[in-house]
């Protein structure tokens, strides 16, 4: 057997089938089929049970992903040690969520580009709920979100936690809550879903929420005077300072957001060390 055939076999695997292994992998569908035949000739078994819908493991196959896994994270191990840095050349995806881009994404970047030259990096943009899910579909290889992940093949690095406060137009001096349009996150986040809670059980049903997709729609409505904001304090800060809106307290605080760089483990070397790297990176930015 060779390690293309148990790299291929590990893809077909984790995501069911074999057209999307040959998507993963960027090769042909019956190069596919044809690495996993000859891998089932060199054992003498079948390792998935075919099915119109997709692919499952035999009991062969189960017993063999636990070895390949151990297998392909040792070789990975291997040339991360070996390799120089500077001469590893691999594809990284990377899914981030909209407040790690507009803060410290781009130093993190530029800090794994000095480490690792030859690098390819691809980036994904979207809300933590889609780039989880990117994740255990394997489409990503490394995850920047509001974490950490529950699932048990992935690694969770936590991040420094990111403050929210308050913002008002400028023409808006003294807000209330019961009646001014709250703008901030996606309908389908954490943050959206605390605040949402926390409006409610201070103002009833009165209070109202606009969320939105984007942080940098989110500042602009504000700044048109379309409602107050909770967004996060170190981008805020910036538009202040501009004398775009202001901030303001109204007694109380959102949770801060709390992120993850998250990435299943035992894959390749590479995406702990970024993962470390970010951490490193998020820890000193300001």
């Amino acid at each position: 057997m060779t390690l293309e055939q148990l790299r291929t076999f590990l893809w077909v695997a984790r995501l069911g089938g074999v057209r999307r292994a040959a998507q993963q992998m960027n090769v042909s569908q019956p190069a596919i089929s044809a690495r996993i035949s000859a891998l089932e000739d060199t054992l003498g078994v079948e390792l998935f049970t075919r099915a119109a819908r997709g692919v499952t493991p035999t009991r062969e196959g189960v017993l063999l992903r636990s070895h390949a896994e151990q297998i392909i994270a040792s070789v990975e191990r291997i040339r991360a040690e070996i390799v120089p840095p500077e001469r590893l050349s691999s594809l990284l995806r990377i899914g981030a969520a909209e407040t790690i881009v507009q803060t410290w994404l781009p130093e993190f970047l530029r800090r794994l580009g000095t480490t690792y030259p030859r690098l390819k990096i691809e980036i994904t943009v979207d809300i933590s709920l889609n780039l989880r899910e990117a994740l255990l579909d394997r489409a990503l290889d490394l995850a920047f979100l509001m974490g950490p992940v529950s699932e048990y093949s992935v690694d969770n690095l936590e991040l420094p936690p990111v403050p929210l406060a308050w913002y008002r137009p400028l023409a808006m001096e003294a807000p209330d809550l019961s009646k001014v349009p709250v703008i901030t996150y996606n309908r389908q986040s954490r943050p959206h879903r605390h605040l949402a809670a926390e409006l409610h059980a201070r103002h009833g049903g009165t209070a109202q929420i606009f969320p939105s997709n984007s942080l940098s729609t989110a500042i602009e409505m504000i700044a048109a005077g379309l409602g107050v904001g909770v967004i996060p304090e170190c981008l805020g800060r910036r538009h202040v300072t501009a004398g775009r809106i202001a901030e303001f307290d109204p007694g109380w605080r959102p949770e801060a957001l709390m992120f993850s760089a998250s990435y299943i483990g035992n894959e390749q070397a590479l995406t702990g060390d970024a993962a470390r790297i970010a951490r490193d990176v998020a820890t000193g930015w300001r």
